[in-house]
């Protein structure tokens, strides 16, 4: 859960939302990819972790764009010097007179031109992912197919899958998140915006003027940002360093441990030193709901009535947890996360939320797995969640799946299940045992 506070930073008419976590030695400006939406990150398990190790060793300092997020709308298309004085008025807002830079993607010419312009304030800088020109959009032809990719998929999710992470492309859960990420983060026609922005970029020729030590990471397949603009960078920044990293999705999110190795390699980068976050270990049953169907619902009933759908399903989620000693680790749009200390209230818990929710003219599909988990504070992490979140996927409308670990776990309960067979799920290296629960014999 994130305690950070949001507030907002004046950049000529227009308001920046920044928020300010931990309370490290120097100041680290993270300036993000092409959308963002400071609040909504934090309920990615895997930006959250990644948020917080950053703030383990900085007073990390994050906003979102003029035109994203939950910063103000503007009429006219921002420019690149536009935006590199929001990371200005961002840093006076914020009290910091020198900072590192740590930019993502097309964040990174924004870190580009302002430690150029503003080298006393700049102590080092952090790329990843990014380009001093982009090599694709450069191209006329490319820039219009990813207009009309813009106008036909903006809003379901499947923009960012086929673009930044095709590797979950199959994933309907990754897809519904991505979805509801464009949504609450940028309108088309601001990533329109955003797009012929990119275009235009060329900072190569300020590159051998930057002062500030600098590391390029760039992962060696990057699908949408190739590694030849990594190592334009680091080429012809002076002494800059550049680190190739594994895989092809342009988005990090989508792998826990590059995640982290990121974070670790700007922590060694910028302090010397790499440290892990210490995390607490313990055995749980989780549980993923979801609606089935959600877009289309939503589609079919209009914004007032499936707001209000959606919440009578939310307290009927709530009251079962209860009833069952779950706890809810996090609402997520269409479904809940949440964990148990026994599986067989898990199990319960979840044929109570189907029937219960069923009543409304909607059905729930979840999925359960029992095994080691890591506590963040509010939050959890671990394998075990990939797989309660893959395992869900398998189940169809108003069915509890669960893995082969929770049916043996519940022996003797009186719960009978239905063996579904073998299932590789995406990301486990073996094929994984399944079953459908069947209630109470």
């Amino acid at each position: 859960m994130n305690l950070a506070e949001t507030h907002y930073a004046k950049s000529g008419d227009v308001h920046i939302a920044y928020q300010v976590t931990g309370s490290g030695p120097f100041d680290l400006i993270y300036v993000p990819g092409f959308i963002s939406n400071l609040e909504l990150s934090w309920e990615n398990p895997i930006l959250a972790r990644f948020f917080t190790r950053l703030a383990s060793f900085s007073r990390l300092i994050r906003f979102d764009k003029r035109d994203t997020g939950l910063s103000d709308r503007v009429t006219d298309s921002p420019n690149l010097e536009q935006r590199m004085d929001d990371v200005r008025a961002v840093m006076d807002a914020a009290g910091s007179q020198r900072a590192a830079l740590f930019g993502i993607s097309e964040g990174g010419p924004m870190c580009l031109l302002f430690a150029a312009t503003y080298p006393e304030r700049v102590r080092a800088l952090v790329l990843y992912g990014s380009f001093a020109r982009h090599p694709a959009l450069v191209d006329k032809t490319v820039l219009a197919r990813s207009l009309d990719l813009v106008e036909r998929l903006w809003g379901t999710g499947e923009f960012t899958a086929r673009l930044f992470a095709p590797s979950t492309a199959e994933d309907e859960a990754a897809v519904r998140a991505y979805a509801r990420f464009e949504r609450q983060s940028a309108s088309p026609s601001a990533m329109a915006a955003v797009l012929r922005m990119n275009s235009e970029i060329d900072t190569r020729h300020i590159l051998a003027s930057i002062q500030a030590p600098t590391l390029v990471l760039h992962r060696i397949g990057d699908t949408r940002m190739p590694i030849a603009a990594g190592r334009e960078i680091a080429s012809h920044i002076p002494d800059a360093k550049l680190t190739i990293l594994p895989g092809s999705d342009h988005l990090f999110m989508t792998d826990p441990e590059l995640a982290d190795r990121i974070a670790g390699e700007a922590e060694e980068f910028l302090t010397g030193a790499r440290h892990e976050i210490e995390t607490d270990r313990v055995l749980a049953t989780v549980m993923f709901t979801d609606i089935v169907e959600s877009t289309w619902r939503a589609a079919e009933l209009g914004d007032r009535k499936w707001r209000a759908l959606v919440d009578s399903h939310d307290d009927i989620v709530r009251e079962q947890l209860a009833r069952y000693r779950g706890r809810e680790v996090k609402n997520l749009g269409d479904g809940f996360l949440a964990t148990f200390d026994g599986p067989a209230r898990g199990v319960r818990c979840a044929a109570a939320i189907a029937e219960s929710v069923h009543t409304l003219g909607i059905d729930v599909r979840a999925g359960l797995h029992t095994g080691e988990i890591e506590l963040k504070g509010d939050d959890i992490g671990g394998i075990a969640v990939n797989i309660a979140a893959r395992v869900a996927t398998m189940a169809g409308a108003g069915q509890t799946m669960v893995s082969s670990t929770v049916r043996d776990l519940v022996a003797g309960s009186g719960l009978r299940f239905e063996d579904r067979g073998l299932h590789h799920l995406k990301g486990l290296p073996e094929k994984m045992q399944l079953y459908a629960a069947l209630g109470s014999g």
